[in-house]
C-alpha cells in the first residue's frame, strides 16, 4: 500500500517510531516500556510498527513465543500476539493495516516452524475483538471469565491447542483483605493511572493499597486475571480485569462501599 512500510522495530529505533502512541520519553510509561522490551527482545519479542510517510506511525503488533507470553496462558511451541492495533488517526482505520501487521505476525510463525499464533481478545477497551481473527481463520479454544477468549490459528493441525491456565478461584486466594494492584510494564498506560489510583485509594477511601509489579512471564502467567498484567483485587474479589482510569476506578469503589 502507497505510503506505508512495516517497520522492525528494535533496541536501536524504538525512540524513533515509539510505542503504543508514545513518542516523548518524559512521559510516563514509556521509558518503563522500552526498558522493558529490551529485556523482552532477548525472549524473541517482536515489535512491527506500521508507518506512514505522511503521518508517522499509525499501528502496532507485538508478539513473542508463546513460552514466555505475559498472560495467563499455556501456549507453547505457538507465537503469542500481546496486543496489535492501527489507525491513531481515523483515516487509517478500516484499510486493511491490522491485516498487514497479523501478516508479519504469521510470516514470523511460519519462518520460525512455530505450530500457530494464538492470542487472547475480549469486547472492550485495551483488546482487539474476536472478530477481527475470526476473519484470519483463527478459532476460539478456550474462554475465561467475565468474557476473555483465547482464540489459535494452527499451523501444525495435528499440534496440541493452547488453553488458559485456569484455577483463577485458587490463584485469588493469594491476595486476602484489602486493596491490591497487580501491573506490568507491558503496558505503559497503566503506570500513570496506577499512581493516581493509589492515590485516589488513600485520600478519599483511606485505604492503603499494595501494588505488586510483575518482573517476568512466570509472575504474569501466574496472575488471578486472564489479562495477565494488569488486575485489581479488593478483599479477595476482582474489581478491574484490565486497565482502568482513576475516574472508574473511584466509580467502582463507591458502589462497593456505599
Amino acid at each position: 500500500m502507497a505510503g506505508i512500510e512495516i517497520i522492525d522495530t528494535n533496541s536501536d529505533n524504538i525512540l524513533k517510531y515509539g510505542i503504543c502512541g508514545y513518542k516523548n520519553i518524559k512521559t510516563a510509561g514509556y521509558p518503563e516500556k522500552v526498558e522493558w522490551l529490551k529485556e523482552r527482545f532477548q525472549e524473541g519479542l517482536k515489535i512491527k510498527t506500521l508507518c506512514s510517510d505522511r503521518d508517522g506511525t499509525q499501528g502496532m503488533i507485538e508478539y513473542i513465543p508463546g513460552e514466555y507470553c505475559w498472560r495467563p496462558v499455556a501456549a507453547s511451541g505457538y507465537m503469542f500476539i500481546h496486543c496489535i492495533f492501527s489507525g491513531f488517526k481515523r483515516a487509517y482505520k478500516g484499510k486493511g493495516y491490522g491485516t498487514l501487521l497479523l501478516n508479519e505476525c504469521l510470516k514470523d510463525a511460519e519462518k520460525e516452524s512455530m505450530l500457530g499464533v494464538a492470542v487472547v481478545t475480549r469486547q472492550g477497551s485495551f483488546m482487539v475483538g474476536k472478530e477481527f481473527f475470526v476473519k484470519h481463520d483463527f478459532r476460539i479454544v478456550d474462554t475465561a471469565p467475565p468474557d476473555f477468549q483465547l482464540l489459535v490459528k494452527k499451523l501444525d493441525k495435528t499440534a496440541p491447542t493452547p488453553k488458559f491456565n485456569g484455577n483463577w478461584e485458587e490463584r485469588l486466594t493469594r491476595y486476602g483483605k484489602g486493596l491490591t494492584i497487580i501491573r506490568a510494564d507491558q503496558c505503559p498506560y497503566s503506570v500513570k493511572n496506577v499512581k493516581e489510583i493509589c492515590e485516589t485509594a488513600q485520600r478519599t477511601f483511606g485505604i492503603r493499597p499494595t501494588v505488586v509489579h510483575l518482573k517476568n512471564y512466570e509472575e504474569a502467567q501466574n496472575s488471578p486475571c486472564p489479562f495477565g498484567t494488569f488486575c485489581i483485587v479488593y478483599d479477595g474479589n476482582v474489581i478491574a480485569d484490565h486497565p482502568i482510569s482513576n475516574t472508574r476506578f473511584s466509580n467502582i469503589m463507591k458502589k462497593i462501599l456505599r
